[in-house]
Formats: C-alpha cells, structure tokens, sequence
C-alpha cells in the first residue's frame, strides 16, 4: 500500500524528536533543537502514549497496515510535528521472530488518531508452522561457504522480502574474500537451505561495476589535491583536562581547516572533537578492522595536524574529521538532526583502512566511515573528500531511518532496484547540500558528485543532467527498466526531480559551474530554492519512506512532506508534483499495487 497523502496545516518546520526503545520495552527519548516559534515536548515520558496509541492504531486498522494478530511492533523512531501530527516507525516479530522487510509508519493526528501508514509490506506475514528443517549450525556452513568468510551467530527471522514470508536464518560473515570491506549479509532460507540474499554489511562509494570499467580503461585518477601552509599552534588557556581545544589541520583536499580536539594535558592532544558528541577519527593501521575501537587514536603535542600529503598518516584524518564535523553541522543547523542517528552521539571514522583500498564505505555494523588510502592503480589519494563523506554518512541517516534496500546484488556486488537508486540518491543530494552549506572557497559547493576525485570526465555525477554520466550510464529519467536498473544508474531520477524542485528547469550558473537541467514533457519547471526542496526531501525521508520506497512511493512521500509544510494549494507542493512529472514519475504511470 502507497503512502497516503496527508493534508495538514502548514508550518515553518517541523520539530524533531526521536524515541529509543530499550530491551525492557521502556523508552529513553531526546529532542533535536527546537526551530524558531516551536516548541518540543517536555517530557520523555510523553512519548510512550504516542507509540501505544500507533500500536493500537496498527492492529485496529489491521486491513490497511498489513499488522496481524501474531506480529509484535517495536519502535524506533518518534516525530512530532509542531502542529502535534506524530509519525512513529516500527519494526516488526512475527511470533517473536524478526521479519525483514517489515517495517511501517503510522501517521497519527495531534489527538493521536488514525491518519494513515507508510508500510514496506504489501502482503501479510504467514510463516509455514513446519518450523526450520536447516540447524543453525547448517546455516552458518552455508553462509561461511557462500562468502567465503567466518560465520557469525545464526539469527532465526521471517524474511518477508520480494512478496515472500519464509522461516530463514540471517548470518553476519566476517573477512569475507568476496568484498571490499570484508563484511556480508547472508539470509538463508531455513527450509532447504537456499540463499535468500549475500549483501556487502558495508555501503562503498564507488561500485564495483565502476571501480571495473576504470580499471578496464587504465585511467589514473589524478585529485584536485588542495594546498595548506602549516598553522601556529593555538595555545589554550585550559585549567583542567580533558578540555576542548582549537587546532589546526593541513589537509589533502580542502587546505588549511581549523578543528575542534581534545586537549588530555598541556601539550596533549587527541583528535576528538567534544563539542560534537566526541566524533573522532583514528588510524585503522591497514587492517579491515570492523570495530572502531581497534583503531588507533591520532595524537599531537601541538594541536597541528597533517602537512597536506598523504606520506603524512595524520593527513587524511584531517580531511575525514574536517568532513564528517562539517556533515553534522549542516543536518543540526539545518535539520535539526542532532547526530547521524539523532541521539547527540558524534561520529566515528577510520582512515588507511585496508591494504589497496581503492573506495570509501559507511558501516551500519562498525558505526563509522571507513577510507581507504587508494589502491595503487585507478586510485592514487583516499578518498576523503567532503562531498565523498556527505554522501555516505547520509547513508548512515537512511540507515537509521528508511532502511532503503536494493532488490538485489549479483554476484559482483552491484546493486539493483528502486530502493536502493532512492538511498544513492538521497545521499547524493545531502551530499552536495553538506558542500553549499559548508561553503568552503577550496571546495566550491555545487550540484556535482565527486568533482574532486579527477576522472576524466570531471565529475562522478550530477544533479541537472545525469545523463552527462556516461561511466555509470546514470538516466535522466523513469521508465519501466528503472526497476531493475544498477543503483547509481538509477539514482538520477530522484536526483533530478531534487534539482528541478531546487533550481528549476533550463540554463543557470552557480558558484561558475554551467547547468542546464531538461524535462521529460517538455515542460518549464521553476525551482523554489534548494533549502526548501532540501527541507521536503528530508521530511519525506524521516516520516513517509521505509525499506521498499520506490520512485512512485517517493513522490507520494515528498508530496505529503511539502503538503505538511507549505499546505497541499501551495507552490511549494505544486512544484514537487510538476518536478516528478519532469522525470515521467507520475500517478498515471505507477505500478500496479498487485
């Protein structure tokens, strides 16, 4: 079942607040900064009624939200509006089992009744009573013969995926040889033991697909490397340590930044920054470490950092920190997002990860980045570059929100399928919109992915024309192929409804990079500005999108985002409409719901 649109007042921005559930079923919550004129709830304890009432809403609405009788929700995410509309995301059990592909939204007005629901299901979980004929131990063979790796524990779930509902088992595989980063996913059917899905555990910058075709062409990448002349040390006046402390960093690609650390004693510093939730980066030694904690902490007794060459390990921590503190900035200051899973924890990385690690990665498991250094061939600089950490630590926010998923990955590890273009997109979008709010003179902000890597065709993708792609063979547009199309391909249907919601259609000029953004029919879209369109894209992500949104789902998600915000007569919703019909999304074209 499709989103529903839902109309409401409109409002300048939403609050934001987020609730965590504990294993005990008690709930710890926290609230993002309040915007101007709204005002959020006082009491953590205020939310537990509102995920009580969505959970009674969800059984007695039982027809519409695909919740029966024998499924069990979790949740792990509360909004409230400033208008009072709440939405809480739940996880699904299925007779206490885990289901994948289970999860929905229920939209509940400010009296706590009944709106609608944004489900990822569109069948009702009905699990054989045979019970798994597999043993765990069986399954974990299976998974460790299959990735070619160490099996973890064997987790007995319902996989609900691609319209199915079988007893399964799911297997994390360590030191996997078949992926970049040394982690997989595999879910095993527990009936006959057939592999259901083998997914990298590690989202990678760069596909496989597109690392092949470099290497095929033997083209050397040569960065946009930046300069950096060596800053004096500021001397701080901390009495007592540890204390906050400014220092300074010469980086690979943005020249000299200044960074907040952590002073532990009068001439120590580690590179940890406490005014943002103690988000560090540390060294990773070469190794494919899956935990942060086995990295090893940058220290300094000068608070300076790097030299601008990568021959300097502290170099490219000074770029990952620069650029992850830049990206929790602009979700705060500009979403209100308190933490890339909204909880004021800060972020975490790990650069020289690997040994000839052509790629960069966000890791669910790890928590964290995870840069290589290059590998020696196509890549010689890590790749550490701002809108590179946009990108995915934005993976990490759907990560914590929507969960988008490909519908599947072949055996080189390319991902296909809408879900999966959407989550590429989205990160694409936030990606560049961390630069424009970054405004960095060395990185000039602008609607280009990966600008600073040095292919040949001097970007990795766009926002206004992705057809100007031609190593990934990114498309303009959606048609029936979009839903079996690689995800990166795919991701410029959404990219380009962004931009046209931002700039509009035609030519235009920003910060000297010349665009000129077509339509599908023809049509003359005028933009309304990137920070409203950012602001919609990110509120239909938050409360209207879950695992399975595909192109359709996601103009109905942005749809009722900008009806929540501007009113379902404004421009601003009217323009949405007319920027997916830019790109052939539209109602008339939707897939059957069947």
């Amino acid at each position: 079942m499709r989103t529903p649109h839902i109309r409401s007042l409109a409002i300048s921005l939403a609050v934001t607040t987020a609730l965590t559930i504990t294993a005990g079923g008690g709930a710890t919550a926290f609230a993002a900064p309040a915007a101007p004129g709204a005002t959020a709830p006082a009491a953590n304890v205020a939310f537990q009624p509102v995920v009580d009432a969505a959970r009674t809403a969800a059984l007695a609405h039982s027809s519409a939200t695909g919740v029966g009788k024998d499924d069990t929700l979790s949740a792990t995410d509360v909004l409230v509006d400033a208008n009072g509309k709440q939405h809480v995301r739940f996880i699904r059990s299925h007779r206490g089992l885990p289901v994948l592909g289970g999860d929905l939204v229920i939209h509940l007005d400010a009296r706590s009744a009944y709106l609608g629901v944004t489900r990822a299901l569109r069948h009702q979980v009905e699990v054989p009573g045979s019970g798994a004929k597999l043993t765990a131990a069986q399954a974990q063979a299976k998974a460790a013969a299959t990735a070619k790796g160490s099996a973890g524990t064997a987790q007995l779930v319902v996989d609900a995926r691609a319209g199915r509902s079988a007893l399964a088992y799911q297997i994390q595989v360590t030191n996997s040889s078949t992926t970049e980063a040394g982690a997989r996913t595999v879910v095993v059917d527990a009936a006959n033991g057939a592999v259901l899905s083998n997914t990298p555990a590690n989202d990678s910058f760069l596909s496989p697909g597109v690392q092949a075709k470099l290497r095929k062409s033997g083209q050397k990448l040569s960065p946009a490397i930046g300069t950096a002349s060596p800053a004096p040390f500021a001397s701080s006046t901390a009495s007592g340590f540890p204390a906050s402390a400014t220092g300074t960093g010469s980086s690979l690609f943005v020249g000299s930044v200044q960074l907040t650390t952590t002073q532990t004693a009068k001439s120590a510093f580690t590179l940890k920054d406490p005014s943002r939730g103690n988000t560090e980066t540390r060294d990773a030694g070469n190794k494919e470490l899956q935990q942060f904690s086995g990295g090893k902490a940058f220290t300094s007794t000068t608070n300076r950092w790097g030299t601008g060459s990568a021959g300097n390990r502290a170099t490219a921590a000074v770029d990952a920190e620069y650029g992850i503190t830049s990206t929790l900035d602009f979700y705060k200051k500009t979403l209100g997002r308190n933490g890339i899973k909204n909880d004021g924890a800060g972020a975490h990385a790990l650069v020289h990860f690997g040994s000839n690690v052509g790629n960069a990665f966000w890791s669910s498991d790890c928590g964290c980045m995870l840069y290589g250094d290059g590998d020696g061939r196509t890549f010689a600089q890590p790749l550490v570059v701002l809108d590179v950490t946009g990108h995915e630590l934005t993976h990490g926010v759907v990560d914590a929100t929507a969960k988008l998923q490909p519908t599947r990955v072949d055996a080189d590890d390319n991902q296909f399928g809408e879900p999966g273009a959407l989550n590429e997109s989205l990160a694409d979008i936030f990606g560049t919109a961390v630069e424009f709010a970054t405004n960095n003179p060395n990185n000039p902000p602008n609607y280009l992915m990966g600008e600073k890597l040095g292919l040949q065709q001097k970007f990795l993708r766009r926002l206004d024309k992705p057809s100007l792609d031609k190593l990934e063979g990114t498309v303009d547009y959606w048609s029936t192929a979009s839903y079996d199309t690689e995800v990166h391909a795919g991701s410029g249907v959404s990219s380009h409804a962004f931009y046209l919601l931002a700039e509009g259609s035609g030519q235009k000029t920003i910060n000297g990079v010349a665009y000129d953004s077509p339509t599908y029919d023809g049509s003359t879209v005028a933009g309304i500005g990137r920070d409203k369109a950012i602001e919609i894209f990110y509120r239909a992500l938050t409360r209207y999108m879950v695992s399975t949104t595909d192109f359709h789902d996601a103009r109905t998600a942005t749809l009722s985002a900008a009806a929540d915000l501007y009113g379902a007569s404004s421009t601003e919703y009217k323009t949405v409409d007319k920027a997916w019909a830019a790109v052939n999304v539209t109602a008339a074209n939707a897939p059957s719901q069947n």
